[in-house]
């Protein structure tokens, strides 16, 4: 395959010359130093949900990426949702190329809430600190770092790489990797397996080992609404069936005990491996019981063992002494994958029968494949991690929140999320995802350079 992609010929294509922006500075001397300056540099760059700076990132990676010798690709899905392709070669020519699928979007934050400007990008205490630190710039800054720094010094990695950095991730990908899919199919020409976020950070256990977690698996994501209806009415009366009433008792019944267990393969392999480490024996007809061996960590490994669905969004009433005639809600659900219409049913019998339900929207998850690249992709992984963490333990797990990769495997790409960190023991990271001050260990950020160059001559 030929190295590198030429700009596409169509209206949605932008030519790297006529960037408006500023390409900025290339990451200092130094061969991981940069990262860090380019992670505070992404975090300014305001790619909240729905605003134009994705663009922006896009271009300012464009302008790094071709300044290197790189032919990367710019394409709108609207004006200003960019999403940024670029091929890396590499020393074998027969190896099909490596997706690394990043994106640049990030949720939105509130000043007000966090210790530091979100968008500050600010560097104390031995973290960069802002809004994406986390979720995910910190992978597009060590994952660009590195391949600049080996094309500088000519150290190509084994396998091509295919870098892609998505628009609209945060909100499940129509105007990115979705869009990206459908209508632009040939950009990932070859392309058989990926890397992205999800996994590969740190867990400590308690036999003193360190757990990595590589996620082959992903819960699918729905956007539901739930509405109740009746007759509005004087606020005096005595109403039982009071829509606000009938809503509220229905949502609190979408509690985690609703919900039954699930074991996975890819948790009861997770869970085995971690009792075997820990001599503390895995019960697979209890999965939950032995998760506190994970620390901070068991809370986002439980996600992963049920179907959940939380309200995110209610509306009701237009006048304090009126009994509305409608309350409506929003549920942000996370289904087992390939498990829809059980979900579907467990959902309807905790909400009960007064309450009408509605899907607005719906991605399919990631399905773990048998077989495919699952053994060499993990052994590269061990290998790599294993140099700089001896008490490294790769093992696969299935990831309770979404990523582009729900996307990417309708073109049967087989999808790993293997985003190494090794992390201070007491960090809750898991929490940080959209959470209040966000932020990465700058240590850490080092730890993921040195492991990823590693696997990139590994895989």
């Amino acid at each position: 395959m030929n190295p590198t992609i030429s700009n596409i010929s169509t209206d949605a294509a932008v030519p790297m010359g006529t960037s408006a922006a500023q390409p900025g500075s290339a990451p200092e001397p130094g061969r991981w130093g940069g990262v860090t300056d380019l992670l505070s540099t992404l975090i300014r760059i305001d790619t909240q949900i729905g605003g134009p700076g994705e663009r922006a990132a896009a271009e300012h990676l464009a302008a790094l990426l071709t300044d290197a010798g790189l032919d990367p690709v710019l394409l709108e899905s609207e004006p200003g949702r960019a999403n940024l392709f670029v091929r890396v070669p590499g020393t074998d020519l027969g190896l099909d190329p490596l997706l690394v699928q990043m994106h640049l979007d990030v949720v939105p934050a509130r000043p007000d809430e966090w210790s530091v400007h979100p968008l500050s990008g600010e560097v104390q205490n031995g973290y960069v600190w802002g809004r994406g630190a986390v979720d995910m710039k910190n992978m597009v800054a060590t994952v660009v770092t590195i391949v600049l720094d080996r094309l500088r010094t000519r150290r190509l990695p084994k396998r091509p790489l295919m870098l892609a950095f998505f628009a609209d991730e945060e909100n499940a990908g129509p105007l990115g990797a979705e869009w990206a899919v459908r209508e632009h199919p040939e950009l990932f020409e070859g392309v058989r397996t990926a890397i992205g976020e999800g996994g590969g950070w740190s867990v400590p256990l308690p036999a003193g080992q360190r757990l990595y977690p590589v996620h082959v698996a992903e819960k699918g994501w729905a956007a539901m609404e739930v509405t109740v209806t009746g007759r509005p009415a004087h606020a005096s009366r005595v109403l039982d069936d009071n829509p606000v009433r009938v809503l509220a008792e229905a949502i609190g019944r979408l509690t985690m005990d609703r919900f039954p267990v699930h074991l996975s393969p890819e948790l009861e392999q997770l869970l085995t491996l971690v009792g075997d480490l820990t001599g503390i024996p895995f019960d697979a007809s209890r999965p939950a019981a032995g998760l506190s061996v994970l620390g901070t960590e068991a809370a986002n490994v439980a996600s992963s063992l049920q179907h959940t669905a939380h309200p995110t969004r209610t509306a009701a009433g237009y006048q304090s002494n009126v009994i509305p005639g409608r309350a409506w809600a929003e549920l942000d659900c996370r289904y087992l994958p390939g498990r829809w219409e059980e979900f579907l049913g467990e959902l309807h019998a905790a909400l009960g029968d007064q309450v009408q339900v509605r899907e607005l929207a719906r991605t399919q998850g990631l399905t773990a494949r048998s077989g495919g690249s699952r053994a060499s992709l993990f052994a590269a992984a061990q290998g790599a991690l294993a140099a700089e963490d001896e008490t490294a333990v790769v093992a696969p797990y299935m990831l309770a929140g979404g990523t582009d990769a729900t996307h990417l495997q309708s073109l049967g790409i087989e999808c790993f999320g293997f985003n190494p960190l090794l992390l201070p023991p007491d960090l809750d990271f898991w929490a940080l995802f959209h959470g209040i001050d966000e932020r990465v260990p700058i240590e850490s950020l080092t730890f993921s350079a040195q492991v990823l160059d590693r696997f990139f001559d590994l895989y």
